[in-house]
């Protein structure tokens, strides 16, 4: 079964910057889509950007031009450079296939405070 492995989270100000990054354990280059989804406190998990393997990403209204998603199918990663980032920002972020998730990793808490 695929595994996804987030690191990167922690606590940053309103208005500053994370990286965060996704070690698959398997090969990706043949999986079409990966995405970056987060679930705040009491919410539905949620799609925060996607890549397909041709390299086009997608991004939902609310993090577009804020949020900027790659992968490197070579190195079987996944990352999310998250910039200007808001106090709505605040979430556990999981990496995982799109538009059908597998099994979720334990993900990476992000939290926007000053």
């Amino acid at each position: 079964q695929v595994q996804f492995a987030e690191s990167g989270g922690g606590y940053v100000q309103p208005g500053g910057s994370m990286s965060l990054s996704c070690v698959v354990s398997e090969d990706i280059s043949n999986i079409h889509s990966m995405a970056w989804y987060r679930q705040a406190p009491g919410k539905s998990r949620e799609v925060v950007a996607t890549v397909t393997r041709y390299k086009t990403t997608y991004y939902p209204s609310a993090t577009k031009g804020r949020f900027t998603i790659s992968r490197d199918d070579a190195t079987r990663t996944v990352d999310l450079q998250m910039n200007d980032l808001k106090r709505d920002d605040t979430a556990v972020y999981y990496c995982n296939k799109w538009p059908s998730a597998d099994s979720w990793g334990q993900g990476t808490q992000v939290t926007v405070s000053s």
